[in-house]
C-alpha cells in the first residue's frame, strides 16, 4: 500500500514537471519574437517590391510644388522631397530595384561560385590548381572595390550593378563549396560507391553535390543583406540606373544634400535598408542554426 502511494506521488510529480515544461515550450522566447519579428519585416519589405502600387498611398511620381519639403505627418508619414512627391510611395517602390540587385546578385554568384568550387574540388589536380589560383588573385581585391570597378568599367546600368555585385561574391562561394566537396568526397559512404562501380558522375549528382549544399544555402541566405548593401553602396555613387524612381541607395545619395533642412528624405531610405539587411541576416542566422548538425543535436 505505501509503495503505491509513493508510486502515486512520483506520478502526479512528473506529470507536473512535464506540464510546467509544456508551458515553458509553449512561452515565446525573445529570440523566437525577434526572428518572428525580423521574418514579419521581410516578408513587408517583398510585398513591397511585387505590389507597389496596393501599398504605396500615393504615386511615386506624383510631384506637389504645394508640398515640397514637409516633414512626416498623418498625411505623408514619411514627409514629401524636393519635388513634393511622398517619400513613403517614393521608399516603397524604390524597394524592387534594392531587392533584385540584392536576390539576383546572389543567385548569380552562388550558381556561379558554387560550380567553380564543385568542378576544382570533385576533380583536383591541374583544374583545381589553376581554379583556386584564380579565386586566390580575386580574393586579394576587397570585393566593395571589386564591384566598384567593374560597375565603373561596364558602365551605369541596372544589370552591370547585379553583375559587379554577383562577381564580387563569387570568391567566397568557390572557397566555400571546394571546402565541402573535398571534405565530403573522402567519406567511407563515397568509397563504398566507387568500390561496386559507380560511375563519378552519378557518386557526384547522387551522393556528393547534395550533400554539400547546406553552407551555400545558409551564405546565400547571409550574403543576401551584403549584396544589398554594395548594390546601395554603389548605386549611392552614381554608378546605378538612372531612373525616374530611383532604389535605396540612389535616394540616400539624392537626399544628403538636404539632411539639415529636411532630414527625412535620406533618414527613410536608410531605415529601411538598415532593417530589410538586420532582418536578413537574423534569418539567415536561423537557417544555419536549423542545418548546423550539432545546434540540432543540441
Amino acid at each position: 500500500m505505501k509503495q503505491a502511494v509513493i508510486g502515486k506521488q512520483i506520478w502526479q510529480g512528473s506529470r507536473a514537471e512535464g506540464a510546467a515544461k509544456s508551458r515553458k515550450n509553449r512561452r515565446l522566447a525573445p529570440t523566437d519574437l525577434l526572428i518572428y519579428t525580423a521574418a514579419v519585416v521581410v516578408l513587408f519589405i517583398i510585398s513591397c517590391a511585387l505590389f507597389p502600387s496596393l501599398i504605396a498611398p500615393y504615386s511615386p511620381t506624383l510631384m506637389d510644388t504645394e508640398q515640397i519639403m514637409q516633414p512626416p505627418s498623418l498625411q505623408h508619414v514619411f514627409g514629401t522631397d524636393y519635388f513634393g512627391r511622398d517619400v513613403f510611395s517614393v521608399v516603397v517602390h524604390g524597394s524592387r530595384d534594392s531587392l533584385l540587385i540584392g536576390f539576383i546578385s546572389v543567385l548569380v554568384g552562388c550558381v556561379t561560385g558554387g560550380a567553380i568550387g564543385a568542378i576544382a574540388g570533385y576533380i583536383g589536380g591541374v583544374v583545381d590548381a589553376v581554379f583556386m589560383r584564380l579565386i586566390d588573385v580575386l580574393m586579394t581585391i576587397p570585393g566593395v572595390l571589386l564591384a566598384l570597378a567593374i560597375a565603373a568599367a561596364l558602365g551605369p546600368s541596372l544589370m552591370n550593378v547585379v553583375l559587379a555585385v554577383a562577381a564580387a561574391s563569387i570568391p567566397g562561394y568557390a572557397r566555400v563549396m571546394r571546402g565541402q566537396i573535398m571534405s565530403i568526397k573522402g567519406r567511407p559512404f563515397i568509397t563504398a560507391s566507387c568500390s561496386i562501380g559507380t560511375s563519378s558522375l552519378s557518386i557526384f549528382v547522387r551522393h556528393v553535390l547534395p550533400n554539400s549544399l547546406s553552407p551555400m544555402f545558409v551564405m546565400a541566405a547571409i550574403g543576401i543583406g551584403t549584396a544589398i548593401l554594395t548594390g546601395a553602396g554603389l548605386n549611392f555613387l552614381g554608378l546605378g540606373t538612372i531612373k525616374e524612381i530611383p532604389d535605396w541607395g540612389a535616394l540616400l545619395s539624392q537626399g544628403r544634400g538636404y539632411l539639415t533642412v529636411a532630414w527625412w528624405i535620406c533618414t527613410f531610405p536608410g531605415l529601411a535598408i538598415t532593417l530589410f539587411v538586420l532582418s536578413i541576416n537574423l534569418l539567415g542566422d536561423k537557417v544555419r542554426d536549423q542545418l548546423d548538425p550539432k545546434q540540432s543535436r543540441a
